[in-house]
């Protein structure tokens, strides 16, 4: 099991990013969480399979249709054992 840490810049936000993340990590068996940042980013978790995992990160690279994706940073972390995959909310 590995976890990425994965920040996403670009026109990311009100284009159902979110939704879409959550649906694509549920068919991966992916666990984590996905939110809008402040900043106009978006933020998300990654856990599960290395093979999975690295699919997931590779789909926030494209992002649903309506993305624009102009960067995506993606740091290793430790593994905390999370189950399934929700959309938080924004943090102020």
């Amino acid at each position: 099991m590995i976890r990425k840490h994965v920040t996403v810049l670009g026109d990311v936000q009100g284009v159902f990013f979110r939704d879409t993340c959550r649906r694509t990590a549920l068919g991966l068996r992916v666990a984590g969480w996905v939110r809008n940042r402040p900043d106009g980013t978006v933020e998300a978790v990654f856990e599960g399979d290395p093979d999975a995992v690295d699919r997931m990160v590779g789909w926030a690279r494209e992002g649903p249709p309506s993305a624009i994706v102009d960067q995506v940073s993606a740091r290793d972390e430790d593994p905390e054992g999370l189950t399934g995959f929700e959309i938080r909310p924004t943090p102020y």
